[in-house]
């Protein structure tokens, strides 16, 4: 019987551990923290999803954390130099950046250091540089303490893929989601096994054209998220082509040994790559949603 390839959060490929071990802490979840070894994770304000893409415009959380790490450098920077003028510029974008973090995360209030900034502000308008340097250092421990129990959690629940909120064509007028049309893909793909192991070579060929038309019908909502070729290419191009045109052949010679090879050869390079990215994280991301 047809295997599916190994899971890619299982720890026998490259960076499979890692994975394995993400998913180990984030299954034993309970409301409302993560607790896995000792280890308390507690969950993301649900304020933070007004900040980011679907429910806004722009990644503006995302987008404010660049800015403030640009401005924290440029005033270490020209502390360094000695330099007061640029010193007071780029610690009031900082400041002002700083200060909108617990208005956009009220849940955050207490864990943002407003008085480091308001000591920064003084410090950096009256030219005193090491207060200056004292102060953008607690700020930065303060940054680094935030990123550590909190930046992985961010970007796994609120920018990795739903899924669930997507559906594809289905033909002259249908729809169908997307777990819909992953039970088809799996269904088919087996159904390709079974049918070449018991000789019946008709259906096992009338499953691989509807694993084709399957897959180019997924691959045209790709383009939603990859607005570039590259990885497009990498998972239903041409290589993943190539393969199934040797399982086509092979199940046109009859050949039920080649034809399995081809069969697992495609269903590595097409469903474990697009898994490996996209379903970990998709679900991931519902296992740290309410």
């Amino acid at each position: 019987m047809y295997e599916l390839p190994p899971s890619p959060l299982q720890p026998r490929h490259s960076g499979g551990w890692l994975l394995f071990t993400l998913f180990t802490l984030l299954t034993s979840i309970v409301t409302p923290v993560v607790v896995a070894e000792g280890k308390v994770i507690a969950q993301l304000p649900d304020s933070l999803a007004q900040w980011y893409k679907p429910v806004n415009k722009r990644q503006v959380w995302l987008h404010t954390m660049f800015a403030l790490r640009r401005e924290r450098q440029a005033i270490e920077e020209y502390v360094d130099l000695k330099d007061k003028v640029r010193v007071r510029k780029w610690s009031e974008k900082f400041v002002k950046h700083f200060r909108r973090l617990p208005e956009m995360a009220p849940e955050w209030e207490d864990e943002v250091e407003l008085t480091e900034a308001s000591r920064l502000e003084r410090a950096a308008m009256s030219g005193d540089l090491e207060t200056v340097s004292s102060a953008i250092a607690r700020i930065s421990r303060n940054c680094r303490g935030c990123h550590r129990e909190y930046r992985a959690l961010a970007a796994m629940r609120f920018r990795s893929p739903d899924f669930s909120q997507m559906s594809r064509s289905d033909g002259p007028g249908g729809e169908i989601s997307y777990s819909q049309q992953m039970s088809d893909l799996s269904l088919t793909i087996n159904r390709i096994k079974i049918a070449s192991e018991d000789k019946r070579w008709e259906r096992a060929k009338q499953a691989s054209a509807r694993l084709r038309m399957l897959l180019q019908r997924l691959g045209e909502g790709c383009i939603e998220c990859h607005k570039d070729e590259p990885p497009r290419e990498r998972i239903l191009g041409a290589a993943s082509r190539g393969i199934l045109d040797e399982l086509d052949e092979a199940l046109q010679k009859q050949q039920a040994g080649l034809s399995g090879r081809k069969l697992g050869e495609a269903a590595v390079n097409i469903c474990a790559r697009c898994h490996g990215v996209h379903r970990t994280l998709n679900d991931v991301r519902h296992l740290l949603a309410p």
